[in-house]
């Protein structure tokens, strides 16, 4: 059986190409055989950036698929997937769905028992991971698994409890097969039979609240999404378009955001895929790296909006001045107040300066960064709009492949919404304002639950559970999540993402959660930035301890200060009334944060919900 052939490279828009494409294996074998010289995969390995061509990872990919099969995972079986962002994790990614079988990506933050859950609702046959560091939380799971037979290890194990499990080694399994050729007729035959329709993947939903769910994405689904985002790629940078595109990875790949958008749309596109190292190291690898995209989401934003305006300050003087100027204007443009002649002038001046000067660090070639995962501030926007970097907002779910909307760069006043809908996306806003949406990239339900599938799913439309509108050019406007919603004793709705995003733009302010629910007025829990509290610690002559320092009456009255400039511009009902200092940042470590940086409502309420409840007594 041979394998269904994409158009080959012409004039037709690469979206279009995408999108006919009957599957993701039959997408990325295509683009292979298209140019497999091309560098397609890179990482740092001992210093040094190593790349893989397309032809090598082509290569792999089949092998890894042939191997899968002689180990008895036949099609439609599940493979648990636990690897940081890496090259084999791509490989391994391919070949799972090369081989008929199902992918499981799993967070590299995950305990044994989120393992368990995983392994145990899945019914995997196998787990792949990255290494011993990982494995020791993936490995006892597996052990206690009824279906897990297999372990397949991307770096040695060392001694770690395995009990029955069948452990096998990457390079073994991949290196030196006795008949290539036959592998990848193989790959391109089992290619051939696999739908758009067909299950793809499960990706088990991070959890802002309670377990994780499967939810089940279909080739079809991520397919729709690439093409949809293609198309704003080809039709806003025209001029410099695929297949040049090189992606910088960074986002964690089991998250659906960074395994549709920062994998297989590189991908789709042909372009190449470099793996940053760590977020410590993201400004080098920027630097040296020069990606022309990439997926973040807001927080990234904020943390480099902050670290800008303090080398920027550092610097003083002439600095400085420009930095506001740019502010000036960029503050002007998002009012939909045009430009004078004076002002365009001076426009252009700082495209020759400062702004120059930043895009530099940001490798020089960037023409986007896309933020997905939660709602971005629209002062944020405006700032890198002022120094000259593009950031475009996306919306979507997990459930809906995952991208539902993006902004486009012409749009450049749109700073407050998410932008239209994708191609083939259709949305309309129900009676209480919940977001429902439909299309082929709406997932078809979560595994294993079909109540729950029942419930999100109506009449082909997916129930999101986030509250917005569509404005008068058709954009998508986010207000909050429907269950995030807080009614105050009145009655009265207050969205606290919105407060929260203020409170976090205030330079002693690194993150927020506010609070109040059938209460009379708001109050929250306040995680100081760390540099401005140790400087405020050496200005008073006080030792540089953060747990020390929560218990000063001044130290807490320097924190509210911060929160009132926000209060003065926030309605009766948004103000923040009082605040707690966080014992520690939310992170993922502790669970108070998602692994893709979205704060965990329900741990924080129960970390500090008591502390929280006599703000209103005492």
């Amino acid at each position: 059986m041979s394998q269904p052939k994409l158009k080959p490279l012409g004039p037709a828009p690469l979206a279009a190409r995408v999108d006919a494409a009957p599957n993701l294996v039959a997408l990325f074998l295509a683009r292979a055989d298209e140019h497999p010289q091309r560098p397609c995969l890179t990482r740092r390995v001992g210093g040094v950036w190593q790349t893989l061509s397309w032809g090598e990872t082509r290569d792999r990919v089949v092998a890894l698929a042939a191997a899968l099969g002689e180990l008895g995972i036949a099609p439609g079986d599940r493979v648990v997937l636990v690897s940081e962002n890496r090259p084999e994790w791509c490989i391994a990614d391919l070949g799972i769905m090369a081989a008929g079988a199902i992918t499981v990506p799993a967070y590299t933050t995950n305990t044994t028992a989120d393992h368990t859950h995983i392994l145990t609702n899945s019914g995997a046959r196998a787990l792949i991971v990255s290494g011993a560091k990982l494995a020791a939380n993936a490995l006892p799971a597996a052990v206690d698994s009824d279906a897990c037979r297999h372990v397949i290890a991307i770096d040695p194990l060392n001694d770690l409890q395995r009990g029955d499990l069948a452990i096998h080694q990457w390079q073994d399994l991949i290196a030196a097969r006795p008949d290539p050729a036959a592998d990848l007729a193989a790959a391109r035959a089992r290619t051939a039979s696999v739908a758009r329709h067909d299950l793809a993947c499960l990706i088990y939903t991070s959890g802002t609240g309670g377990s994780p769910r499967g939810v089940r994405q279909h080739h079809g689904a991520i397919l729709r999404n690439i093409a949809g985002a293609i198309t704003v790629i080809e039709q806003d940078f025209p001029d410099n378009g695929p297949p040049g595109e090189l992606f910088l990875s960074f986002l964690p790949l089991s998250h659906a955001y960074e395994h549709t958008a920062g994998q297989f749309m590189p991908l789709g596109m042909g372009g190449q895929i470099w793996y940053a190292e760590s977020l410590d190291k993201l400004a080098a690898n920027i630097e040296e790296a020069a990606p022309t995209l990439m997926v973040v989401v807001p927080r990234l934003f904020e943390v480099l909006r902050m670290r800008i305006a303090k080398q920027i300050e550092k610097q003083g003087g002439v600095a400085v001045t420009l930095l506001n100027q740019a502010l000036r204007l960029a503050r002007k443009e998002a009012r939909g107040e045009a430009l004078s002649l004076p002002e365009r002038l001076l426009d252009a001046a700082l495209d020759r300066t400062i702004r120059k000067s930043i895009r530099a660090k940001f490798g020089g070639r960037l023409k986007a960064m896309v933020a997905g995962g939660a709602p971005r501030n629209p002062e944020v926007g405006i700032f890198f709009q002022a120094i000259g970097v593009t950031i475009l907002q996306g919306y979507g779910q997990t459930e809906a492949g995952p991208v539902i909307s993006c902004n486009r760069p012409r749009a450049r006043l749109k700073m407050h919404s998410v932008g239209p809908p994708l191609t083939g996306v259709e949305v309309r806003i129900a009676n209480d304002g919940e977001i429902c949406v439909r299309g082929e990239l709406v997932m078809d339900g979560y595994w294993m639950n079909d109540a729950e599938s029942h419930r999100v799913l109506q009449d082909g439309w997916l129930l999101t559970g986030d509250i917005g509108h569509l404005d008068k050019d058709g954009h998508l406007v986010i207000t909050d999540r429907k269950k995030d919603i807080i009614i105050n004793d009145k009655g009265d709705n207050v969205a606290p993402q919105r407060v929260e995003g203020m409170l976090t733009l205030q330079d002693e302010i690194a993150q927020a959660m506010v609070f109040g629910d059938k209460r009379p007025y708001l109050v929250g829990v306040v995680v100081p930035e760390a540099e401005w509290a140790l400087g405020w610690a050496r200005d008073k002559g006080m030792p540089a301890d953060m747990a020390k320092l929560a218990h000063e009456p001044e130290f807490h009255r320097a924190v509210m200060a911060a929160v009132d400039r926000v209060n003065a511009r926030l309605s009766v009902i948004e103000k923040v009334r009082r605040v707690i200092i966080a014992d520690e940042p939310f992170t993922t470590d502790n669970q108070q944060m998602t692994p893709s940086l979205k704060i965990r409502r329900h741990v924080l309420k129960q970390v500090y919900g008591e502390r929280l409840e006599r703000l209103y007594k005492d």
